[in-house]
């Protein structure tokens, strides 16, 4: 007995003793090598089953989406009955089962209301059930549905602004994946901005979505000193279309106002003060196949803004066709021995152009306002300017012009000890742009030009736009891809300033997500 219970004491204390760590870790890696091996072994197992029987004549009798506990039955029918085989003309092969089930999952997986990943088994359906047959197959999938709400608060700081903002988003409010964002910010320069938007797929087609919002702003335009209050509304449709290109149609009603004068204000921004209604269409285009649209090293970029306002039935009191072209294409540069090398060669171009329209009901072209004409240079455009630093100035304020062109040459190299892998990069740069109002020929009655002095003066206006440099700068800095936004570091040095034009000659700094 007396043995037996040292023998026992013996066994406890061994017991507390601390495992050396050590063979722990070897037995963990022996487990998981071992658990690694039967599951390559099972993938291996499939493929081969697979790929063996991908001729194999298959049905698809039923369709059962697991955890979807806050969407619309209907919403899933529409993604997922075209699968079954009784709503189909031909049978299946098993590789076009297992291609139209991937196809059908990836569509669940746009609509951005559940995680990743979304699972999916296929299982024989019950042998009991007398209207099955041997080639059925029952396919389930497994989800997990996002949260509802999301609130997001936080600060930005760039482009000479600073704000806070909060964002609210409610999804897949009715069970059929739609949206509502509600968004707010206050800032320096953007003193308020509020919008609330609703989303909503078409007949459960991701590709195919309806939006309508309400906005209201009020911002600080220094550069022409002045305060701009906008409210208003819009709707619009977007789709994708079989090439991959994306497509919005879009109406909005806006309310603009030009208040908070600067004593100094010029003549041209006290004759546009006050308000003015537009009342406008736009159709946007994009075809973008850069592998990473914040730091693109191959690809390209092409993208159309169309908008017309005031004319025929639109009303307001603008009216004007506005017109932008951009586009960007990158290229991978080699360098003999070093592969992947991060070098990479990008080009943009953008063009614009504002025509004045016949407002229903008057005789003659409205002449474009501040609100409507662009603006440019400064550290996401032409680099090396001031912001709104290019183009038409009336005294100390920029104006705005009615056509513009610019584009820029970009060269990145990976950053010294960090690798081309990483969003980190050098880069040098030239870019220039010329931004210039239509020209005034042929005025008649009040000033206003008729139609036909519209069209020479736009003739004669873009081929002034090629008449000599353009305003050109130069520089180096430095370039990290967030995945929110670009931010940039630059030394610039202008090259060609017109009079009139502000050069930034030195650092400047920019953030966003669309340079040129």
């Amino acid at each position: 007995m007396g043995s037996s219970i040292d023998s026992g004491d013996d066994v406890f204390e061994h017991l507390k003793k601390g495992v050396d760590p050590q063979v722990v870790a070897e037995r963990e890696r022996l487990a998981n090598e071992r658990i690694h091996a039967q599951y390559e072994r099972a993938q291996q197992r499939a493929a081969e089953l697979i790929d063996s029987n991908q001729t194999l004549p298959v049905t698809i009798s039923s369709v059962n989406v697991l955890g979807a506990f806050r969407t619309r039955s209907d919403f899933l029918g529409r993604i997922f009955n075209p699968l079954l085989s009784a709503n189909r003309d031909a049978p299946y092969t098993l590789s076009e089962a297992l291609t139209a089930v991937a196809s059908s999952a990836n569509k669940l997986h746009k609509f951005d209301i559940f995680h990743d990943p979304i699972s999916v088994y296929f299982d024989r359906p019950d042998s009991t059930d007398p209207t099955s047959s041997p080639n059925d197959l029952a396919v389930f999938l497994s989800v997990r549905e996002k949260s509802r709400i999301m609130l997001k608060t936080g600060t930005d700081l760039g482009n000479a602004e600073g704000s806070a903002y909060g964002n609210l988003l409610w999804r897949n409010v009715f069970g059929g994946a739609e949206s509502l964002n509600v968004n707010a910010s206050l800032g320096t320069r953007t003193r308020s901005a509020y919008s609330i938007g609703f989303s909503s797929p078409i007949r459960s087609d991701p590709d195919l979505r309806w939006e309508i919002g309400a906005l209201s702003s009020s911002t600080r335009k220094d550069w022409s000193s002045h305060e701009e209050a906008s409210k208003g509304w819009g709707t619009k449709l977007r789709w994708i279309a079989n090439n991959g290109s994306l497509h919005e149609l879009g109406y909005s009603g806006l309310w603009r106002q030009i208040t908070g004068l600067a004593e100094t204000a010029s003549p041209t921004v006290r004759g546009d003060a006050g308000d003015s209604v537009e009342s406008s269409i736009t159709h946007i285009w994009t075809s973008d196949r850069r592998d990473n649209p914040v730091l693109p090293s191959r690809g390209y970029l092409l993208k159309s803004v169309s908008e017309v306002a005031g004319w025929g039935p639109l009303r307001g009191d603008v009216a004007f066709w506005k017109s932008e072209m951009e586009s960007q294409v990158a290229v991978p540069v080699p360098v003999p021995g070093v592969r992947p090398n991060g070098v990479t060669f990008t080009a943009g171009l953008r063009a614009g152009m504002l025509y004045p329209l016949t407002l229903g009901g008057q005789p003659q072209p409205m002449p474009s306002r501040i609100n409507d004409r662009f603006q440019l240079g400064g550290p996401t455009d032409v680099r090396g300017y001031r912001l709104a630093g290019l183009g038409p100035r009336d005294g100390g304020d920029a104006v705005g012009g009615d056509i513009y062109a610019a584009g820029s040459a970009n060269l990145f190299f990976p950053f010294p000890r960090v690798g081309p892998e990483r969003p980190l990069r050098l880069q040098a740069f030239i870019n220039g742009g010329r931004l210039l109002a239509l020209k005034d020929l042929g005025t008649e009655k009040g000033g206003q030009m008729d139609s036909s002095a519209v069209q020479r003066s736009v003739y004669s206006t873009v081929g002034d736009i090629f008449d000599g440099l353009p305003s050109t700068a130069a520089g180096i800095g430095i370039v990290y891809a967030h995945p929110v936004a670009r931010f940039e570091l630059n030394f610039s040095l202008p090259l060609v300033l017109r009079k009139g034009e502000e050069g930034r000659k030195g650092l400047q700094f920019g953030v966003g997500i669309n340079f040129l």
